[in-house]
């Protein structure tokens, strides 16, 4: 191949081991740079809930806030309800091979300012996060927790050398009526698209992060 860094393994029928999954949407507010699931049903959840911005097709429209579950939604090829299960027993499939399941993790290089300017450079920097994202796989103490799941402690998120400074404290910011909202569009499109199949620990994740929202 011509990857020099290509796994042995990349076509083994056995697979690869799988440390981490990320998502990934496009929200200029208040959706921080990086934050990792409690639990793998909570990562379901994330990746279940998750919405990004879309131009409309229409020049003329603004662009709008669209569901976009997995970032898959284009694409679900079968019902939604069980889609969910069957993410959901991956984590139990994991332990019973004798391994355990990825760490989720939800990314998002588009948020900005009030005056409508990115919060992050993006690009190439990038590998900044993922490289957090690679300490917290191997367990290190650099995350605190917040609502809506752990963000980086201040300081453990490597800036060195950026061409100019990040304010740290609004990319990781959790505006508390931001997430009530939230929480309000996301049952309404689970009511929508799953009236009878969204599974127990999906309503119980919407549950538990509205009442945490709640609570700040």
């Amino acid at each position: 191949g011509q990857c020099p860094i290509i796994d042995p393994a990349w076509e083994d029928s056995e697979g690869v081991p799988i440390s981490a999954i990320l998502f990934g949407g496009r929200r200029p507010q208040g959706v921080p740079l990086v934050y990792e699931a409690n639990s793998w049903s909570h990562g379901v959840f994330i990746g279940s809930s998750m919405r990004s911005e879309s131009t409309a097709a229409a020049e003329h429209k603004a662009k709008v806030i669209m569901n976009d579950p997995f970032a898959m939604r284009p694409f679900f090829g079968y019902n939604f309800g069980d889609y969910l299960k069957h993410w959901l027993s991956m984590e139990k499939r994991a332990t019973v091979a004798g391994g355990h399941a990825p760490k989720i993790f939800h990314v998002n290089w588009f948020r900005k300012d009030a005056n409508g300017k990115f919060l992050w450079p993006g690009f190439g920097e990038n590998s900044r996060v993922l490289e957090w994202i690679l300490h917290r796989i191997d367990d290190a103490d650099c995350y605190r927790d917040t609502p809506i799941g752990r963000v980086p402690t201040e300081g453990s998120l490597n800036l060195d050398g950026l061409s100019s400074p990040v304010n740290e404290r609004e990319l990781f910011s959790i505006p508390k009526d931001f997430w009530l909202q939230e929480v309000e569009e996301v049952k309404q499109y689970y009511d929508n698209q799953l009236p009878q199949d969204l599974p127990v620990e999906i309503a119980t994740e919407l549950e538990q992060l509205k009442n945490r929202i709640e609570k700040m």
